[in-house]
């Protein structure tokens, strides 16, 4: 049988999964469940939590959930963000202080893996903070990569901020 806190740990993980708001909210502030309080499973509420709703990253943000917490892979909420291409919530990750260049455990950064899904909203927002020089466990920078795939509008977006750093 899951202790108490464990039980408390499951529902906030459920209802951020679900992208219900207002039961993260009520969990977080009326029965005081840890904004990092791990479920059953491991994971943090911002781990599951539903990548559309930029709310629920907030508010687990705003009440002290870590926004580098890393699965068993090495992925955090900024990796999972940036592959699913959703641009508002990894903007609230990286305010609230997700590094853009934290690799996960194949060394990808996370532009590496917008650009592996062809996400260029997501690439042109973390290429001027991204390290477009760091390679990923196969030898592959963020451009490599790019040109690797066919994809010259990435190709075109890393090689605007290449020259920028240069």
């Amino acid at each position: 049988m899951l202790r108490e806190g464990a039980r408390a740990a499951d529902r906030l993980s459920g209802a951020a999964a679900r992208g219900d708001v207002r039961e993260v909210r009520r969990l977080l502030h009326r029965e005081l469940v840890p904004p990092d309080a791990r479920n059953r499973f491991g994971q943090t509420a911002l781990q599951v939590m539903m990548f559309g709703n930029p709310a629920i990253a907030l508010e687990l943000l705003k009440q002290g959930a870590s926004p580098h917490v890393q699965d068993a892979s090495g992925t955090s909420p900024i990796h999972d963000a940036a592959r699913t291409g959703f641009l508002d919530t990894l903007k609230v990750l990286v305010d609230h202080g997700a590094d853009v260049n934290a690799p996960d455990g194949t060394g990808a950064l996370p532009i590496h893996l917008a650009i592996q899904e062809g996400h260029s909203a997501v690439v042109s927002f973390l290429a001027p903070e991204s390290d477009l020089h760091h390679k990923d466990a196969r030898g592959l920078t963020p451009l490599e990569l790019a040109r690797q795939r066919g994809a010259q509008d990435l190709v075109d977006i890393l090689q605007g901020h290449m020259v920028i750093l240069l």
